[in-house]
């Protein structure tokens, strides 16, 4: 089974993978810097490149152990919609990313997961927990705050079609007692045609 965790910037993503899940946890890496070519095909295959190798360390963990948790979504698409969503991004540019990812499930190489648990504290909340970790720097903090909102609409439209898929407070005590397992509907390209066309 894969689980993603995903939410803003200090929602407590990190937090909650180690102390439930230390030895399953598909950790979230800063990826190689884009390309400079600023065509929207060649940035979003770039991306979903980095998309398609975390969904990959997902399976291989997933086939050793059973579990996979994901420190944020493998399918980052949610990302560039929130940004076109709030002017960060151009159509073109969320158009060209939709159309790679829906290539990249079509062919098996990136897919949803099981199970996404939806953190997402609010902005005070989220002010208090960065500044309380001195850690980690969070660039583009601010950026990320504005991205919340679209961020749960993303995942909204994903509830709305694929039921019980979506969980919206990451347990505390580790993951939803109900019967866990894979859905068969990982690698289903309607899946994201339905998602797209709720948000668009």
């Amino acid at each position: 089974m894969i689980v993603t965790v995903t939410g803003p910037s200090a929602s407590g993503k990190t937090t909650w993978c180690r102390r439930h899940f230390p030895q399953s946890t598909v950790t979230e890496r800063r990826p190689p810097d884009p390309p400079a070519d600023p065509d929207p095909a060649a940035q979003a295959a770039f991306w979903c490149g980095t998309y398609e190798r975390r969904w990959s360390e997902a399976l291989d963990l997933e086939q050793r152990t059973g579990l996979a948790v994901c420190d944020d979504d493998p399918m980052k698409l949610h990302y560039v919609w929130s940004l076109y969503r709030i002017g960060e991004a151009s159509l073109d540019a969320w158009r060209a990313e939709v159309a790679a990812v829906r290539d990249a499930v079509a062919g098996g190489s990136l897919g949803f997961a099981d199970l996404v648990l939806v953190s997402l504290p609010s902005p005070a909340e989220l002010r208090r927990r960065r500044a309380a970790d001195t850690t980690r720097g969070r660039r583009n903090f601010e950026l990320h705050l504005r991205l919340a909102g679209p961020l749960r609409e993303w995942y909204s439209a994903l509830a709305t079609v694929s039921p019980g898929r979506v969980h919206w407070v990451p347990p505390s005590d580790g993951l939803p007692p109900e019967p866990l397992r894979p859905r068969p509907d990982r690698y289903s390209p309607a899946l994201l045609d339905a998602v797209v066309a709720l948000v668009s």
